[in-house]
């Protein structure tokens, strides 16, 4: 199982040097990944008395994922990029294609693109796109995408989509570059059984007998869409704010106790951890008290 690390860019701010300290803590103490969200803009709640979410707003701070990989590509080794996960179907299909190949190439083949179909309108406005038909412009979308990842010329005219032979370049290093969906909806979990290389679950899903159901039951899918489960990875996460430190050890002995997980994500947001150096502190501390 892999282990990788969410940066906790909300409670760490935004600034290079501690966004590029905290990524080699991490990859020093031994986590193999890092995982970065996405949102383009946010709204502003000021204007909108009726506003539920706590997060898509004006004032919460995103870095573009790409731009920030291709920061972090040059200042760590570290293995694994992951997006987690970037609203594909409020962008421009070619677009996400050249700049996941470009992070891909300069990251030497580090990149993991993680994807859904998003929920704010607010975003999807602004950008130009229709919400209502993002579940099935994302497969086109990632049709349309590994077709660019691995031939140089592509000639493509699909419902939303038209390449008229043209290509990108350079290829990426990985072709094609891994695309993982997040996500908890049946249409989803068949979505990304069908067409993702694997799936990326919610801080809600804990490890136990529900969620084994449920793996079971996604590999089942994958099965029937003929391919090898085997192949097909899944990610959890670790909210450590969810999870108190006397429960850490158990809560990690029933993810490793499940079948089919093979990535693992901790998180040390929520934590009223003062600076970067406290989430690094955590996560050394969970990775030898608890990780061994």
């Amino acid at each position: 199982m892999k282990l990788g690390v969410a940066l906790p860019i909300v409670d760490i701010g935004g600034e290079p040097g501690p966004l590029r300290d905290f990524v080699q803590a991490a990859e020093a103490i031994g986590y193999q990944g890092i995982a970065a969200p996405d949102h383009v803009l946010g709204a502003n709640v000021a204007s909108r008395p009726g506003w539920t979410q706590g997060r898509g707003r004006s004032s919460d701070l995103y870095h573009d994922p790409f731009v920030l990989f291709g920061f972090l590509a040059g200042v760590t080794k570290i293995a694994d990029f992951s997006t987690q996960v970037l609203i594909l179907p409020q962008r421009q299909t070619a677009l996400v294609a050249k700049q996941a190949a470009e992070v891909d190439v300069l990251s030497g083949g580090r990149l993991r693109l993680g994807i859904g179909v998003g929920w704010n309108p607010v975003e999807f406005e602004a950008l130009g796109e229709n919400i209502h038909t993002r579940g099935k412009r994302i497969e086109e979308q990632l049709e349309v995408m590994r077709l660019l990842w691995t031939r140089e010329l592509v000639t493509y005219e699909g419902r939303w989509h038209r390449v008229p032979d043209a290509g990108i370049k350079p290829l990426p290093v990985q072709q094609p570059i891994p695309v993982w969906m997040g996500g908890e909806s049946e249409v989803v979990l068949r979505r990304a059984a069908r067409l993702a290389d694997g799936w990326i679950t919610l801080q809600t899903f804990r490890p136990g007998v529900a969620a084994q159901q449920t793996v079971d039951r996604l590999h089942g899918l994958v099965r029937e869409a003929g391919r090898d489960p085997a192949a097909f990875g899944i990610e959890g996460r670790v909210a450590l704010a969810q999870v108190p430190p006397q429960e850490r050890a158990k809560e990690m002995a029933a993810w490793r106790a499940m079948r089919g997980i093979t990535h693992l994500c901790v998180n040390t947001m929520g934590l009223g951890l003062p600076s970067p150096e406290e989430h690094v502190r955590t996560l050394e501390r969970f990775k030898n008290d608890v990780l061994g």
